[in-house]
């Protein structure tokens, strides 16, 4: 069934594309499926090279019966999976038969698919827990402790602690969605880093001293301007000392430190501002995950800080959005910086 014409339709298609023929066997296959199957696929029985029991059973179907159908095919990679959606569809003319065979990839759908799936059960995971902790706290005040005064005000404290918890992580999944949603729209309001700095450090000098930390703040005096959204990049800056007071040595110093460089692969000048703690640091294994949603380096003591899991996923988008870069340096034993590179207006 092989002819020129139909050698250069299937090379016509961006997809990896096969012509079987009823005899069972791959007559053509353009370049990308060469490339997908192997060089030798042509002229071999399509099980020797699509050795994937859903498309074997799709072409059986389609080369008997006459029907089309879709099978998936997956390629194990040294890092990650590609998937393929094989179309499978019969063709006949002149005296011939067979089926049409393309393959579109459907990686980056699966992948958002999986992603929303994790999501999902991270979510009800963590406000399963503090729902399970209120309800057998209400159990127990409705029972056992009914009539004892100091186990029901130790109760409730526990559970205004839960509840809050709880209403911190739907209001950063609310805040989350809506920064995510306004990420490819670039703000254009010209506002001072500097300015939003010094501000928030004052706005959180009440919690720094309750923690024993210490904030200093040096490098080029403002104003340095960027085009930005000044209440996105005040909630930049304030998760960022938060997470360094938070996560850094007890009674340590808050390093903020603001630079103006040249930046190539951002097209020119940029402000830099860096926070850093004197914590524990961080292994590297964990650094490229920090921003995904709920990802944790210590769970455990995440959730005693009143952390959701969330706060560097919306500070990486909002730096997105300002078209900006988020980089994170650490090493175990020598704490952490967090640097907010923006363009300068």
């Amino acid at each position: 069934m092989e002819s020129m014409f139909v050698r250069s339709l299937l090379e016509a298609l961006p997809q990896p594309a096969c012509l079987v023929t009823n005899a069972e066997r791959i007559a053509v296959a353009n370049t990308p499926a060469r490339a997908l199957l192997g060089g030798n696929a042509e002229g071999r029985h399509f099980g020797l090279s699509l050795r994937q029991p859903s498309v074997m059973a799709v072409i059986e179907a389609a080369l008997r019966d006459g029907v089309a159908g879709q099978g998936r095919y997956t390629v194990l990679g040294p890092s990650s999976e590609t998937v393929y959606r094989v179309s499978v569809k019969p063709i006949a003319g002149e005296g011939q038969s067979g089926v049409i065979c393309v393959f579109d990839d459907i990686s980056d759908a699966e992948q958002m698919g999986q992603m929303r799936r994790e999501f999902v059960a991270n979510v009800s995971h963590e406000l399963r827990t503090p729902l399970t902790a209120l309800l057998g706290f209400i159990e127990t005040l409705r029972g056992a402790a009914r009539d004892d005064p100091a186990a029901r005000e130790r109760f409730l404290g526990i559970m205004e602690r839960e509840a809050g918890r709880m209403n911190r992580l739907v209001s950063d999944l609310l805040h989350l969605s809506r920064v995510e949603s306004a990420e490819r729209l670039r703000p254009d309001e010209a506002v001072d880093v500097v300015g939003m700095v010094m501000t928030t450090v004052a706005t959180l000098r009440t919690m720094t001293e309750a923690a024993g930390a210490r904030v200093e703040v040096s490098g080029v005096p403002g104003p340095i301007m960027v085009r930005g959204d000044s209440d996105q990049l005040v909630q930049v800056f304030q998760n960022l000392i938060e997470n360094a007071v938070k996560y850094g040595r007890a009674g340590g110093v808050v390093s903020i430190t603001i630079v103006r460089e040249v930046e190539p692969a951002m097209g020119g000048p940029v402000v830099i501002v860096r926070v850093a703690d004197q914590g524990e640091g961080i292994e590297a294994i964990h650094i490229p995950r920090l921003t995904e949603r709920f990802y944790r380096v210590d769970s455990h003591r995440s959730r005693e800080k009143g952390g959701t899991g969330l706060g560097l996923a919306i500070v990486k988008h909002i730096v997105n959005r300002h078209r900006g870069r988020l980089r994170i340096d650490s090493e175990p034993g020598t704490g952490s910086r967090f640097s907010v590179i923006l363009p300068e207006f």
